[in-house]
Protein backbone atom coordinates (compact mmCIF):
# COMPACT_ATOMS: atom_id res chain seq x y z
CA UNK A 1 0.00 0.00 0.00
CA UNK A 2 1.49 2.63 -1.36
CA UNK A 3 0.21 6.11 0.84
CA UNK A 4 0.37 9.88 -0.01
CA UNK A 5 -0.15 13.23 1.89
CA UNK A 6 -2.60 15.14 0.41
CA UNK A 7 -3.95 18.72 0.81
CA UNK A 8 -7.82 19.55 0.08
CA UNK A 9 -9.52 23.32 -0.55
CA UNK A 10 -12.56 24.39 -0.62
CA UNK A 11 -15.07 27.41 -0.38
CA UNK A 12 -18.76 25.97 0.42
CA UNK A 13 -21.59 27.99 -0.76
CA UNK A 14 -21.77 30.53 1.97
CA UNK A 15 -18.34 31.76 0.76
CA UNK A 16 -17.14 32.15 4.63
CA UNK A 17 -14.09 30.93 4.32
CA UNK A 18 -11.82 28.64 2.68
CA UNK A 19 -11.19 25.23 4.15
CA UNK A 20 -8.39 23.45 3.64
CA UNK A 21 -7.64 20.02 5.21
CA UNK A 22 -4.96 17.34 5.13
CA UNK A 23 -5.13 13.55 4.26
CA UNK A 24 -2.70 10.50 4.21
CA UNK A 25 -4.37 8.05 1.85
CA UNK A 26 -4.00 5.66 -0.66
CA UNK A 27 -7.16 6.82 -2.55
CA UNK A 28 -8.95 4.02 -1.54
CA UNK A 29 -9.57 2.08 1.44
CA UNK A 30 -7.26 3.48 3.48
CA UNK A 31 -7.39 7.43 4.90
CA UNK A 32 -5.99 9.19 7.92
CA UNK A 33 -7.15 12.26 8.38
CA UNK A 34 -4.94 15.34 9.09
CA UNK A 35 -5.36 18.96 10.74
CA UNK A 36 -7.52 21.30 9.06
CA UNK A 37 -8.24 25.05 9.18
CA UNK A 38 -10.81 27.92 7.50
CA UNK A 39 -9.23 31.09 6.43
CA UNK A 40 -11.42 34.11 4.80
CA UNK A 41 -11.53 35.46 2.22
CA UNK A 42 -10.61 39.05 1.55
CA UNK A 43 -13.98 41.11 2.06
CA UNK A 44 -13.93 42.53 -1.71
CA UNK A 45 -13.06 39.30 -3.17
CA UNK A 46 -16.09 37.67 -1.33
CA UNK A 47 -18.31 40.45 -1.98
CA UNK A 48 -17.82 39.82 -5.87
CA UNK A 49 -18.71 36.53 -5.19
CA UNK A 50 -21.91 37.11 -3.77
CA UNK A 51 -22.90 39.89 -6.30
CA UNK A 52 -22.36 37.31 -8.89
CA UNK A 53 -24.08 34.42 -6.85
CA UNK A 54 -27.29 37.03 -7.59
CA UNK A 55 -26.67 37.27 -11.28
CA UNK A 56 -25.85 33.65 -12.38
CA UNK A 57 -26.64 34.98 -16.10
CA UNK A 58 -22.54 36.46 -15.79
CA UNK A 59 -21.24 32.90 -14.01
CA UNK A 60 -22.33 31.29 -17.44
CA UNK A 61 -21.31 33.61 -19.93
CA UNK A 62 -18.44 35.92 -18.32
CA UNK A 63 -14.80 35.06 -18.83
CA UNK A 64 -14.01 36.27 -14.91
CA UNK A 65 -11.01 36.31 -15.46
CA UNK A 66 -9.97 38.91 -13.28
CA UNK A 67 -12.27 37.50 -10.41
CA UNK A 68 -11.13 33.69 -10.71
CA UNK A 69 -7.21 35.33 -10.48
CA UNK A 70 -8.85 36.69 -7.15
CA UNK A 71 -10.03 33.34 -5.89
CA UNK A 72 -7.13 31.51 -7.20
CA UNK A 73 -4.95 34.34 -4.78
CA UNK A 74 -7.14 33.69 -1.96
CA UNK A 75 -6.55 29.70 -1.82
CA UNK A 76 -2.91 29.99 -2.42
CA UNK A 77 -2.64 32.14 0.08
CA UNK A 78 -4.83 29.91 2.77
CA UNK A 79 -3.12 26.65 1.60
CA UNK A 80 0.77 28.45 2.43
CA UNK A 81 -1.03 29.75 5.55
CA UNK A 82 -2.16 26.01 6.44
CA UNK A 83 1.20 24.59 5.69
CA UNK A 84 2.84 27.33 7.84
CA UNK A 85 0.43 26.50 10.77
CA UNK A 86 0.94 22.97 10.84
CA UNK A 87 4.68 23.10 9.87
CA UNK A 88 3.95 20.96 6.67
CA UNK A 89 7.53 20.97 4.32
CA UNK A 90 6.37 21.30 0.88
CA UNK A 91 8.27 18.34 -0.16
CA UNK A 92 6.40 16.05 1.93
CA UNK A 93 3.22 16.88 0.17
CA UNK A 94 2.38 15.05 -2.82
CA UNK A 95 -0.63 16.43 -4.18
CA UNK A 96 -3.29 19.51 -4.23
CA UNK A 97 -6.85 18.97 -4.12
CA UNK A 98 -7.68 22.57 -5.50
CA UNK A 99 -12.10 22.54 -5.18
CA UNK A 100 -11.98 26.05 -5.77
CA UNK A 101 -15.34 28.27 -5.62
CA UNK A 102 -18.49 27.00 -7.25
CA UNK A 103 -20.21 30.19 -8.83
CA UNK A 104 -23.40 27.90 -10.85
CA UNK A 105 -24.44 24.68 -11.44
CA UNK A 106 -26.62 23.80 -13.96
CA UNK A 107 -25.86 19.73 -14.89
CA UNK A 108 -29.62 20.00 -16.62
CA UNK A 109 -27.50 22.13 -19.47
CA UNK A 110 -24.35 19.69 -18.77
CA UNK A 111 -22.53 22.86 -16.98
CA UNK A 112 -21.03 23.36 -14.04
CA UNK A 113 -18.14 26.24 -12.66
CA UNK A 114 -15.80 26.49 -10.15
CA UNK A 115 -13.51 29.45 -9.88
CA UNK A 116 -9.81 28.45 -8.92
CA UNK A 117 -6.72 27.75 -11.60
CA UNK A 118 -4.94 24.68 -10.37
CA UNK A 119 -2.10 25.53 -12.89
CA UNK A 120 -1.12 29.12 -10.91
CA UNK A 121 -1.58 26.77 -7.14
CA UNK A 122 0.80 24.03 -8.34
CA UNK A 123 3.19 27.00 -9.63
CA UNK A 124 3.36 29.44 -6.98
CA UNK A 125 3.56 26.36 -4.33
CA UNK A 126 5.14 24.00 -6.35
CA UNK A 127 3.38 20.78 -5.67
CA UNK A 128 1.11 18.87 -8.31
CA UNK A 129 -2.27 20.09 -8.06
CA UNK A 130 -5.69 18.53 -9.24
CA UNK A 131 -9.40 21.15 -10.08
CA UNK A 132 -12.04 20.77 -12.19
CA UNK A 133 -12.93 17.59 -10.16
CA UNK A 134 -16.82 18.04 -11.33
CA UNK A 135 -16.41 18.59 -15.24
CA UNK A 136 -15.90 15.21 -16.24
CA UNK A 137 -19.12 14.33 -14.50
CA UNK A 138 -21.12 16.58 -16.13
CA UNK A 139 -19.80 16.64 -19.61
CA UNK A 140 -20.94 13.11 -19.54
CA UNK A 141 -24.46 13.63 -18.07
CA UNK A 142 -23.95 12.96 -14.74
CA UNK A 143 -25.15 15.88 -11.93
CA UNK A 144 -21.53 16.38 -10.99
CA UNK A 145 -22.63 16.66 -7.16
CA UNK A 146 -22.40 15.47 -4.60
CA UNK A 147 -18.76 14.40 -4.59
CA UNK A 148 -18.03 12.80 -1.34
CA UNK A 149 -19.81 9.83 -1.62
CA UNK A 150 -16.98 7.25 -2.46
CA UNK A 151 -14.84 9.52 0.72
CA UNK A 152 -17.70 9.08 2.98
CA UNK A 153 -17.38 5.21 2.18
CA UNK A 154 -13.54 5.24 2.62
CA UNK A 155 -14.27 6.50 5.93
CA UNK A 156 -17.02 4.27 7.15
CA UNK A 157 -15.38 1.04 5.99
CA UNK A 158 -14.76 -0.27 9.75
CA UNK A 159 -18.67 1.46 10.80
CA UNK A 160 -21.53 -1.34 11.65
CA UNK A 161 -23.65 -0.71 8.07
CA UNK A 162 -26.04 0.55 6.63
CA UNK A 163 -24.93 4.08 7.69
CA UNK A 164 -26.24 7.14 5.99
CA UNK A 165 -24.32 10.32 5.88
CA UNK A 166 -25.71 13.71 6.10
CA UNK A 167 -24.63 16.74 5.03
CA UNK A 168 -26.47 20.24 6.17
CA UNK A 169 -24.56 22.47 4.20
CA UNK A 170 -25.55 25.27 1.91
CA UNK A 171 -27.30 22.25 -0.37
CA UNK A 172 -28.39 18.99 1.83
CA UNK A 173 -27.04 15.76 0.55
CA UNK A 174 -27.22 12.26 1.75
CA UNK A 175 -24.99 9.12 1.65
CA UNK A 176 -26.05 5.71 1.91
CA UNK A 177 -23.54 3.02 2.27
CA UNK A 178 -23.66 -0.50 2.45
CA UNK A 179 -20.43 -1.90 2.02
CA UNK A 180 -20.18 -1.48 -1.31
CA UNK A 181 -23.59 -0.22 -2.12
CA UNK A 182 -22.96 3.94 -2.04
CA UNK A 183 -26.03 5.73 -3.78
CA UNK A 184 -26.36 9.83 -2.94
CA UNK A 185 -28.25 12.59 -4.13
CA UNK A 186 -28.92 16.14 -2.72
CA UNK A 187 -31.67 16.42 -0.42
CA UNK A 188 -33.28 19.58 -0.65
CA UNK A 189 -32.56 22.91 0.90
CA UNK A 190 -30.39 22.93 3.89
CA UNK A 191 -29.02 26.03 5.99
CA UNK A 192 -29.05 28.46 2.61
CA UNK A 193 -32.56 29.67 3.29
CA UNK A 194 -32.40 29.73 6.91
CA UNK A 195 -29.14 31.45 6.83
CA UNK A 196 -30.51 33.84 3.78
CA UNK A 197 -33.77 34.14 6.16
CA UNK A 198 -31.30 35.43 9.23
CA UNK A 199 -29.51 37.33 7.42
CA UNK A 200 -32.36 39.56 6.02
CA UNK A 201 -34.59 39.56 9.12
CA UNK A 202 -31.71 39.94 12.01
CA UNK A 203 -28.29 40.68 10.06
CA UNK A 204 -27.14 37.41 11.43
CA UNK A 205 -25.18 35.08 9.27
CA UNK A 206 -26.65 31.65 10.85
CA UNK A 207 -29.50 30.78 13.37
CA UNK A 208 -27.18 30.25 16.60
CA UNK A 209 -27.89 26.59 18.03
CA UNK A 210 -31.56 26.82 16.18
CA UNK A 211 -32.36 29.58 19.16
CA UNK A 212 -34.53 31.50 17.24
CA UNK A 213 -36.10 28.44 15.37
CA UNK A 214 -36.60 27.23 18.94
CA UNK A 215 -38.46 30.02 19.85
CA UNK A 216 -41.33 29.82 16.89
CA UNK A 217 -43.99 28.05 15.79
CA UNK A 218 -43.94 25.97 12.51
CA UNK A 219 -46.46 26.46 10.01
CA UNK A 220 -47.46 22.92 8.97
CA UNK A 221 -49.09 23.72 6.10
CA UNK A 222 -46.67 25.64 4.39
CA UNK A 223 -44.20 23.19 5.03
CA UNK A 224 -45.91 21.12 3.54
CA UNK A 225 -47.16 22.74 0.42
CA UNK A 226 -43.17 23.27 0.01
CA UNK A 227 -42.49 19.90 0.05
CA UNK A 228 -45.14 19.41 -2.46
CA UNK A 229 -42.46 20.76 -4.90
CA UNK A 230 -41.85 18.04 -7.34
CA UNK A 231 -37.93 17.83 -6.70
CA UNK A 232 -38.54 15.70 -3.69
CA UNK A 233 -40.44 13.05 -5.51
CA UNK A 234 -37.64 12.94 -8.72
CA UNK A 235 -35.88 9.25 -8.16
CA UNK A 236 -32.12 9.99 -7.84
CA UNK A 237 -29.53 10.84 -8.90
CA UNK A 238 -30.90 14.68 -8.74
CA UNK A 239 -28.85 17.57 -7.50
CA UNK A 240 -29.34 21.64 -6.84
CA UNK A 241 -28.05 24.70 -7.31
CA UNK A 242 -27.80 27.20 -4.47
CA UNK A 243 -29.73 29.41 -6.72
CA UNK A 244 -32.74 27.06 -7.15
CA UNK A 245 -33.98 28.35 -3.75
CA UNK A 246 -35.10 32.03 -4.61
CA UNK A 247 -38.67 30.68 -5.59
CA UNK A 248 -38.78 28.88 -2.31
CA UNK A 249 -37.80 31.59 0.06
CA UNK A 250 -40.55 33.71 -1.48
CA UNK A 251 -43.09 31.79 0.55
CA UNK A 252 -41.90 32.71 3.71
CA UNK A 253 -42.18 36.03 3.77
CA UNK A 254 -45.12 36.40 5.46
CA UNK A 255 -44.36 34.83 8.59
CA UNK A 256 -42.59 36.75 11.86
CA UNK A 257 -38.76 35.94 12.44
CA UNK A 258 -39.50 33.05 14.86
CA UNK A 259 -42.66 31.57 13.05
CA UNK A 260 -39.94 31.62 9.46
CA UNK A 261 -37.08 30.10 11.32
CA UNK A 262 -39.12 27.65 13.31
CA UNK A 263 -41.00 26.50 9.55
CA UNK A 264 -37.52 26.80 7.34
CA UNK A 265 -35.59 24.15 10.02
CA UNK A 266 -39.40 22.07 10.04
CA UNK A 267 -39.04 22.29 6.06
CA UNK A 268 -34.79 20.57 6.32
CA UNK A 269 -35.92 18.09 8.31
CA UNK A 270 -38.93 17.08 6.16
CA UNK A 271 -36.70 17.02 2.82
CA UNK A 272 -33.68 15.01 4.35
CA UNK A 273 -36.73 12.80 5.77
CA UNK A 274 -37.70 12.38 2.39
CA UNK A 275 -34.56 10.78 1.28
CA UNK A 276 -35.32 7.54 3.41
CA UNK A 277 -38.06 6.77 0.18
CA UNK A 278 -34.93 6.95 -2.20
CA UNK A 279 -32.98 4.22 -0.46
CA UNK A 280 -32.98 0.18 -0.22
CA UNK A 281 -33.81 0.35 3.89
CA UNK A 282 -34.05 2.64 6.92
CA UNK A 283 -29.72 2.57 8.01
CA UNK A 284 -28.94 1.73 11.17
CA UNK A 285 -27.77 5.42 12.53
CA UNK A 286 -27.88 8.93 10.27
CA UNK A 287 -24.17 10.61 10.95
CA UNK A 288 -24.80 14.68 10.00
CA UNK A 289 -22.28 17.01 9.14
CA UNK A 290 -21.52 20.59 7.62
CA UNK A 291 -22.80 23.74 9.72
CA UNK A 292 -26.41 22.44 10.09
CA UNK A 293 -24.83 19.80 12.59
CA UNK A 294 -24.90 22.65 15.28
CA UNK A 295 -28.81 23.74 15.07
CA UNK A 296 -29.90 21.38 17.71
CA UNK A 297 -33.27 21.83 16.63
CA UNK A 298 -32.34 20.93 13.01
CA UNK A 299 -30.66 17.09 14.78
CA UNK A 300 -33.84 16.92 16.86
CA UNK A 301 -36.17 17.27 14.66
CA UNK A 302 -34.29 14.72 12.92
CA UNK A 303 -34.26 12.50 15.50
CA UNK A 304 -38.12 12.75 15.48
CA UNK A 305 -38.28 12.17 11.91
CA UNK A 306 -36.16 9.43 10.79
CA UNK A 307 -36.95 7.27 13.56
CA UNK A 308 -33.00 5.96 14.16
CA UNK A 309 -29.80 7.32 16.19
CA UNK A 310 -28.66 10.23 14.82
CA UNK A 311 -25.31 12.23 15.61
CA UNK A 312 -23.12 14.93 14.75
CA UNK A 313 -19.85 13.17 12.85
CA UNK A 314 -17.81 14.00 15.48
CA UNK A 315 -19.23 11.36 17.57
CA UNK A 316 -17.52 8.91 15.37
CA UNK A 317 -14.30 10.92 15.22
CA UNK A 318 -14.23 12.45 11.97
CA UNK A 319 -14.30 16.73 11.54
CA UNK A 320 -17.64 18.02 10.47
CA UNK A 321 -15.73 20.96 9.39
CA UNK A 322 -12.99 20.11 7.66
CA UNK A 323 -14.82 16.92 5.60
CA UNK A 324 -15.23 18.44 2.54
CA UNK A 325 -11.20 19.71 2.48
CA UNK A 326 -10.54 16.08 3.30
CA UNK A 327 -12.58 14.96 0.85
CA UNK A 328 -10.73 16.98 -2.49
CA UNK A 329 -7.88 15.83 -1.00
CA UNK A 330 -8.35 12.12 -1.45
CA UNK A 331 -9.76 12.49 -4.65
CA UNK A 332 -7.24 14.38 -5.57
CA UNK A 333 -5.14 11.42 -5.32
CA UNK A 334 -7.71 9.09 -6.15
CA UNK A 335 -7.54 11.08 -9.55
CA UNK A 336 -3.94 10.92 -9.88
CA UNK A 337 -4.61 7.01 -9.83
CA UNK A 338 -6.96 6.91 -12.53
CA UNK A 339 -9.89 5.82 -10.36
CA UNK A 340 -13.44 6.54 -10.09
CA UNK A 341 -14.59 9.98 -8.47
CA UNK A 342 -18.13 9.18 -8.95
CA UNK A 343 -20.70 6.62 -9.88
CA UNK A 344 -23.98 5.94 -11.51
CA UNK A 345 -25.42 5.78 -8.27
CA UNK A 346 -23.92 8.77 -6.89
CA UNK A 347 -24.43 11.19 -9.90
CA UNK A 348 -26.00 9.32 -12.45
CA UNK A 349 -22.75 8.90 -15.20
CA UNK A 350 -23.48 5.93 -17.55
CA UNK A 351 -20.40 4.08 -15.54
CA UNK A 352 -17.61 5.21 -13.15
CA UNK A 353 -16.43 7.77 -14.11
CA UNK A 354 -12.73 9.44 -13.77
CA UNK A 355 -12.47 12.95 -13.29
CA UNK A 356 -10.06 15.87 -12.39
CA UNK A 357 -7.38 17.83 -13.70
CA UNK A 358 -3.77 17.36 -12.97
CA UNK A 359 -1.45 20.42 -13.13
CA UNK A 360 2.17 19.87 -12.70
CA UNK A 361 4.55 21.85 -10.73
CA UNK A 362 7.15 23.39 -12.39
Amino acid sequence: MTLMKSIGSISGTSMDGIDVALVETDGDGFVRPGPGGTYPYPSATRGKLLALLAAPERAESDPLTALEAEVTEAHAAALEAFMAEFRLERGAIGLIGLHGQTVLHRPDRRFTRQLGDPARVAERLGIDTVGRFRAADVAAGGQGAPFAPLYHRALARDLSQPVMVLNLGGVGNVTFIDEDQVIAFDTGPASALLDDFMLRRRALPFDADGRLAASGQVDEALVETLMAHPFFRLPPPKSLDRNDFHGWAAAIEGLGDADGAATLAAFTVAASAAALDHVPQAPRRCLVTGGGRLNQTLMEGLRRRLGVPVDAVEAVGWSGDFLEAQCFGYLAVRSRLGLPLSLPTTTGVPYPMTGGELSKAA
